[in-house]
């Protein structure tokens, strides 16, 4: 699978510092760079056939329809696409106009991921959105009038502005609209963020982990009764509609990621990343020189993620898989660690896979993270 990083962005979010030019010469230098990123890197992906080709990063809808066209056209010069192909476009709810999604749905383009966050007005002003709720209503609307039935949308719960009778309402909004697809995280204070200054200065409460503990599982059991399928800690998909890109992730499959930051996975031992920085990724990929950077996974590495990633999903970790991949260290350590939270009940083994009950997944990394190699 393929992911391509936009490093375009129209707007400061309250969790994000990064503002990027979107202006005409540079738009075209960063397409005409990741296109050839693109043909340097073609026989990186064992896999020539793509079921999953997603846009994301910054603002992706700020490209044209024509722009996404044009990046489409250069994948299918090194790659093919399977015939039920996902391909994903991120876009905020005020991008989403009746042109943009009227010309869109002429492209391949068959999945939208809208940052939709909330549908309560004084959740999206506090993470500083430049939608209002209405039109993040609105545009889930206009999508599906446009023929866009796989929709996906991020909703934060635990904010303080928020309480649970108002993420009550969130979710009842959600079901109401028919939305197939949620991805829903607690709201996070990130360093050096407008939020953690408003914080440290009084002028707003930090989030509470019990209240977002509260949040959390009423979402799960909400979503559950009204047919979603809890996969992954925060994401929730009605029958038929798993994130193919995401779901690629967490079953460690390789991916390739072109543009600025970034990230690339062989599916063994090598994760690389490009360079963040625009002008650096650009002036290094018109002279063809390589972008990247890259790093060997160490078995200690290689086991941690494996247990991270796979202990948030409803699959959890294949223990076969684990046997046959590392060494009898790293196997005797996973015993000693896990045999007591087997006792315990904060993980059992269903089918030869090792899993947290979804009663505990609120805390799954914290889990996760005592079975980690640490020296």
């Amino acid at each position: 699978m393929i992911y391509i990083h936009i490093p375009f962005c129209k707007q400061k979010c309250s969790y994000c510092n990064f503002h990027f030019s979107t202006s005409l010469n540079f738009k075209d230098e960063m397409l005409h760079a990741m296109k050839t990123e693109m043909m340097l890197r073609k026989d990186e992906l064992r896999n020539k056939a793509l079921k999953s080709l997603y846009f994301g990063g910054g603002t992706p809808s700020i490209l044209s329809v024509d722009e996404i066209n044009s990046l489409m056209d250069e994948a299918l010069k090194y790659f093919s696409f399977e015939n039920d192909i996902e391909i994903t476009l991120e876009a905020n709810p005020d991008d989403l106009d009746k042109k943009f999604l009227k010309d869109l749905s002429g492209t391949p383009v068959n999945r939208l991921s809208i940052g939709t966050q909330s549908f309560f007005e004084e959740d999206l002003k506090l993470m500083n959105r430049a939608h209002t709720a209405s039109e993040a209503e609105s545009s889930i609307k206009r999508a599906q009038d446009f023929g866009f039935e796989n929709l996906s949308i991020d909703l934060i719960y635990g904010s303080p502005t928020s309480n649970l009778e108002i993420w009550k309402e969130n979710l009842n909004k959600t079901i109401s609209l028919d939305v197939p697809h949620i991805s829903s995280y607690a709201l996070t204070v990130e360093p050096k963020t407008a939020l953690e200054n408003w914080i440290s200065k009084g002028k707003v409460i930090s989030p509470k982990e019990e209240e977002q503990n509260r949040e959390f599982y009423y979402l799960s059991d909400f979503l559950k009764d009204h047919g979603f399928e809890h996969y992954e800690v925060s994401n929730f998909a009605k029958p038929g509609f798993y994130s193919r890109h995401n779901s690629a992730y967490w079953k460690y499959q390789e991916y390739l990621g072109i543009g600025p930051s970034a990230h690339s996975y062989n599916g063994f031992d090598v994760r690389s990343w490009n360079v963040a920085n625009n002008q650096q990724y650009i002036k290094k990929l018109l002279a063809r020189n390589w972008a990247k950077e890259e790093e060997i996974l160490s078995q200690k590495d290689q086991f941690n993620e494996m247990i991270m990633i796979g202990l948030r999903t409803i699959w959890g970790v294949d223990l076969e898989n684990l046997r046959s991949k590392f060494n009898d260290h790293i196997l005797e350590h996973f015993q000693d660690e896990m045999k007591p939270k087997l006792e315990e009940g904060i993980l059992i083994i269903e089918n030869d896979h090792l899993k947290i009950p979804e009663r505990h997944w609120f805390m799954a990394d914290g889990i996760a993270s005592d079975l980690f190699i640490v020296e």
